[in-house]
């Protein structure tokens, strides 16, 4: 992933309720339509009115998996923005706002100004048109055409009646106009980048993931920053032949997909760290009845409610050992959107081949951002594998659900069908599926099961692509991460290799099953290692020490609830070679 000829980030300021995503959104849908690469990031409060929202935007002619260090161009709706983000916007960039009711301070780093007259311009009384006259002046400072930006309104607005289309094409012209006669534009534009693309969620991805793999039953209880899965599904219910419930609480959610996939359908559910927490017994549950279903879990800040609206890898320790007892389960953390529709489909496969459960770790910065994706990218028909279901009925008698088989795989038959008859219950069991709980304990049978499950996983890493190690083989510096600080590390380390300092990166996606050996076949030959990740305790580096007795050389660690930007790991990876530190936590700029 190198940079382009074209790299701008543009960020939009103001509070819960100004409208701030309509201009994004419409902004976003106009870069894709163009070709151009996009990664947008929103950090917002919990609130519905007031409070701070800062969303940014990157674009490129080349792909980006990060929002970036840099802005170019800010949009102020409010005077918190101006007094926030000023000091921020240096030589070369513009600021715009509305000049009836926001100030410049004095904290002026050089950006050029750009004061609009929002009342002289439209005369109306709709708190909301400078949003829309605010557009109109980036569309001309971006020196994207009037004509494409009416095009965009009108699609956005059509539903609305056309009086809202004219009023809001008429006040974009005013302030597209106005920029024009008294503000300079950049003087790249953006260029044609070719195919058009698409614009998601990561959030999104995994529901049209989960949707592909064959889902036909999705339960959840609305919890951010993992609700948008639940919007994606119930708007596309309907249409997919998808069963969607929402219910009273996380508990129940976590036992109707249960059922569900006892029943033979394939189910899932996404949650957040607190909801997860209600849903860990029956984790477990899962694992003991041998019932393949997939729980997501898209971080927040914690612990308890902490900061609902930001992102953290806080939660690693929480699915490693969510339920009690040793039981076998698949954990794996998408390293980016496309990334995260793709592996719900293998990880359903893995899940029916195995009987398990499944736990997905996302986060906010991957789930509430929004992605440009090549729709050719996007593989809605993947090979689906049921595993050793049984589905048509048989006249013969000795059917062993939990049957101690040499790979510890026992034979599935859905509920109902004739010759199949079996128990299922969360106490431990024999083959046959007899009861073996406190009343009537049998220790070698006990044993055989443990043993059988864990038999389970021995073949499973063949199953499972490995890590790889991305950039020079004889780095100086080794970065390893985890989920979504991916694209960071990989921006950073490409800054670094061209700044001198030779660096490449191993990024773990696969936690449970964990490839152990192959990661300390490479991890032995690094000269320098550096762990970085979005927590304060470093949980992944104690992870990897727990399962290969592997110790990094240093750390780069954030826990501010806002994601790593490239020049933190850069700088980070400088201190610790000039023997600053060994465990670098970057300050944060943007006060958000």
């Amino acid at each position: 992933m190198g940079l382009g000829t074209y790299d701008f980030a543009l960020a939009i300021g103001g509070e819960a309720g100004q409208g701030i995503a309509t201009p994004g959104d419409i902004l976003a849908r106009i870069i894709v339509r163009r070709g151009l690469h996009l990664c947008t990031y929103n950090a917002y409060q919990s609130i519905i009115r007031g409070g701070h929202i800062f969303l940014t935007m990157r674009i490129s002619d080349a792909e980006i998996l990060n929002h970036g260090d840099k802005l170019d161009l800010l949009l102020c709706l409010n005077q918190d923005t101006m007094d926030r983000h000023q000091r921020l916007m240096g030589p070369g960039s513009r600021i715009i706002y509305n000049s009836d009711s926001i100030n410049p301070g004095a904290d002026d780093k050089g950006a050029d100004l750009c004061p609009l007259p929002v009342g002289e311009l439209t005369q109306s009384r709709n708190r909301l048109v400078q949003n829309t006259v605010g557009l109109g002046a980036i569309a001309y400072l971006m020196g994207i055409d009037f004509s494409i930006l009416e095009e965009s309104l009108t699609l956005r607005f059509q539903r609305r009646g056309q009086a809202m289309v004219d009023e809001n094409v008429g006040v974009a012209k005013a302030g597209y106009d106005y920029a024009g006669a008294h503000f300079q534009a950049f003087e790249q534009s953006p260029p044609d980048g070719g195919k058009p693309l698409a614009v998601w969620s990561g959030n999104e991805a995994l529901a049209m993931g989960g949707a592909a793999a064959g889902v036909k039953f999705y339960a959840a209880y609305p919890m951010s920053p993992a609700t948008g899965v639940l919007h994606w599904m119930a708007a596309n219910a309907r249409n997919l032949g998808i069963m969607v419930r929402q219910a009273e609480d996380e508990i129940a959610v976590s036992n109707m997909v249960v059922g569900a996939a006892h029943a033979g359908t394939r189910s899932m559910c996404a949650t957040s760290g607190g909801g997860f927490a209600l849903m860990s017994e029956a984790v477990g549950a899962a694992s003991m009845m041998e019932i393949p279903v997939v729980f997501i879990n898209v971080q927040r800040a914690g612990p308890s409610t902490g900061v609902p609206t930001k992102t953290e890898q806080g939660d690693l320790w929480q699915v490693l050992g969510a339920s009690q007892g040793d039981f076998e389960r698949i954990i794996v953390s998408p390293v980016d959107s496309l990334d995260a529709f793709n592996t719900m489909p293998e990880v359903f496969n893995l899940t029916d081949k195995y009987q398990c459960p499944a736990i997905v770790i996302s986060d906010l910065y991957i789930s509430e951002g929004r992605f440009s994706v090549d729709p050719d990218k996007i593989n809605m028909h993947p090979n689906i594998d049921r595993g050793a279901l049984i589905t048509e009925p048989s006249t013969s008698d000795g059917y062993l659900r939990y049957e101690d088989t040499e790979s510890g795989i026992s034979p599935r038959a859905i509920p109902g069908l004739e010759g199949y008859v079996h128990v299922v219950a969360t106490d431990e069991h024999d083959e046959d599926s007899t009861l073996i709980s406190d009343e009537f304990t049998n220790t070698y049978k006990r044993r055989q099961m443990v043993e059988k499950r864990a038999r389970k996983f021995e073949t499973i890493l063949d199953d499972i692509a490995p890590p790889v190690l991305e950039g020079p083989a004889e780095a100086d510096v080794t970065l390893i991460g985890w989920g979504s600080t991916y694209g960071f590390i990989k921006e950073a380390a490409g800054v670094l290799n061209a700044g001198g300092i030779s660096t490449n990166q191993l990024s773990i996606k696969w936690m449970v099953p964990f490839h152990g050996e192959q990661i300390m076949e490479i991890l032995s030959k690094a000269k320098r290692t550096i762990i970085v990740e979005n927590n304060y305790s470093g949980q992944f580096a104690r992870y990897l020490r727990s399962e290969t007795g592997f110790s990094a050389d240093g750390h780069i660690r954030k826990y501010d609830g806002e994601p790593f930007m490239p020049h933190h790991i850069v700088d980070g990876v400088k201190a610790q070679i000039s023997g600053e530190t060994n465990k670098y936590i970057p300050d944060q700029e943007i006060t958000v």
